[in-house]
């Protein structure tokens, strides 16, 4: 495939570029962060990004959206990385819609023009432990009356704290680290049970843990089939692994294009830094690292567009070489700053941040490689 943008692409891109800069930059992060801000984004930023299409990028067009596709998602989740935008971008417009393209609907009808229009938060209730891992789900779903009962527990669901409702993943048959057995329900967090509470992550946005005890919900909660939650988890898993990395592209982009301009300016012993070799060789190092990264996003993304049969592998292979190399250009960043760059003055320590908290997220790169062996028997 060829790994360029067509014409509607990149005018996508350069909206959002100009978006972005404008009306989410870092200061505006900086600002939810000082003001102890519990939401942890601007509920009237996304209201500005549903006019703008952005929340309905994925969505299908007879739902109110614009369904351009994950390339041009993963377009808008770069920009939000350079801008460290913070958004329910991931959570709702990306991981909810995916999910519920899958739903009934009755269900498709209820929430997919909501998100388009930016009118709903949805959480995924996935994780439960310290470390990705969906197939360790131990949360239960157990028949009772015309429906299910919940009871388990939930960690790391972003914007799980303001979320309208809540796609949860629980046992339904089979034990802890089956593939089946799993299944998808929609639940509201208002429902007697359900209790959240809000965790600030070390990037200073909002998730949540989840705890269901005795949760009733009818049986037309169900997400797609019984016991058949993985097949819908793993295209809604591929969608998020890819945007997550296009995420980090942006930001480890950014903060390499921030440390090159400071290496150019800072001086020491009257010679400006940059023109010291060692950090040139450092930063002709990262540059190429990123352009590859690039390429393994774009090339992801595309898959998953042209439902390539390997397009969930290519996106885990884009969110563990990005994961790995953002992370390069935040601690490359750092140390090129020197001392200030651990201080609050700087925005590179941002950045460091949301790398780590991004590189967590669906997986990090040990996951994904460990998977990728697994799946090969090596």
């Amino acid at each position: 495939m060829a790994l360029v943008l067509n014409e509607d692409e990149v005018m996508m891109r350069d909206m959002a570029q100009g978006f972005f800069a404008e009306k989410a930059p870092v200061k505006a992060l900086r600002d939810l962060r000082d003001n102890r801000d519990e939401t942890g984004f601007d509920r009237a930023l996304w209201s500005e990004m549903a006019a703008q299409g952005f929340a309905g990028i994925v969505v299908p067009e007879e739902h109110g959206g614009v369904d351009m596709g994950y390339l041009a998602a993963g377009l808008v989740a770069e920009q939000m990385g350079r801008n460290l935008t913070a958004s329910p971008f991931f959570s709702t417009a990306i991981l909810a819609a995916t999910a519920l393209k899958h739903g009934s609907e009755e269900q498709r009808a209820a929430w997919l023009p909501k998100i388009a229009g930016g009118e709903a938060i949805i959480a995924l209730a996935l994780d439960e432990g310290v470390k990705h891992n969906p197939r360790g789900t131990a949360t239960t779903a157990e028949p009772s009356g015309n429906g299910f009962k919940l009871n388990g527990a939930k960690a790391m669901v972003v914007d799980g704290h303001v979320a309208d409702v809540m796609i949860v993943a629980a046992r339904t048959s089979g034990g802890e680290g089956d593939a089946d057995g799993i299944s998808l329900f929609l639940v509201d967090p208002k429902t007697s049970g359900v209790s959240t509470e809000r965790t600030v992550m070390v990037d200073s946005r909002n998730a949540a843990r989840i705890h269901f005890e005795d949760v009733e919900v009818s049986g037309d909660a169900l997400l797609g089939t019984l016991d058949g939650g993985m097949e819908v988890l793993n295209t809604v898993l591929a969608a998020g692994r890819g945007i997550a990395a296009a995420e980090l592209l942006g930001a480890g982009a950014q903060a390499f294009e921030d440390t090159v301009a400071y290496i150019k300016e800072r001086k020491q012993f009257g010679e400006i830094i940059g023109s010291f070799q060692a950090l040139q060789h450092r930063s002709s190092h990262l540059y190429t690292e990123m352009e590859i990264a690039r390429s393994a996003v774009v090339g992801a993304l595309s898959a998953l567009d042209a439902g390539d049969e390997n397009a969930a592998q290519y996106c885990a292979m884009a969110k563990a070489k990005l994961g790995s190399v953002a992370k390069l250009a935040s601690q490359e960043g750092v140390q090129m700053h020197g001392g200030v760059g651990m201080t609050d003055e700087y925005d590179i320590g941002l950045f460091m941040k949301r790398i780590r908290v991004l590189q967590e997220l669906m997986g990090d790169a040990h996951y994904h490689m460990n998977e990728y062996a697994d799946a090969n028997q090596y």
